[in-house]
């Protein structure tokens, strides 16, 4: 299982702008191929920023979509609204730990 994390900082006036275009592609995202889980975070400490969690099957899946239709649409549009470049982060899981490991 693939973890990607996305860290986007926006401009203040653009963030319903980013949200928008999060709703309409969030349900076509989840149905990729591949594509697990996508949630949609907010940095209690700054409030431009955004990231977005989803999880893989692989990286070949998640290749797949960055090279797809979707993402080159949906990315085109998102990065025009940034204040500072994107920092993205990939991760295969080793351990899940739940409530009852802790």
């Amino acid at each position: 299982m693939l973890v990607r994390i996305v860290r986007m900082t926006f401009r203040e006036d653009t963030l319903p702008d980013f949200h928008a275009i999060f709703d309409r592609s969030k349900h076509q995202i989840r149905a990729f191929p591949g594509n697990r889980h996508l949630e949609l975070l907010h940095d209690p400490d700054n409030s431009a920023i955004r990231m977005t969690y989803s999880l893989w099957d692989s990286i070949d899946d998640l290749d797949a979509y960055r090279q797809s239709e979707l993402f080159r649409t949906t990315w085109a549009a998102t990065k025009r609204l940034f204040a500072d470049r994107a920092v993205a982060f990939s991760g295969e899981r080793m351990e899940v730990f739940g409530p009852d490991d802790l």
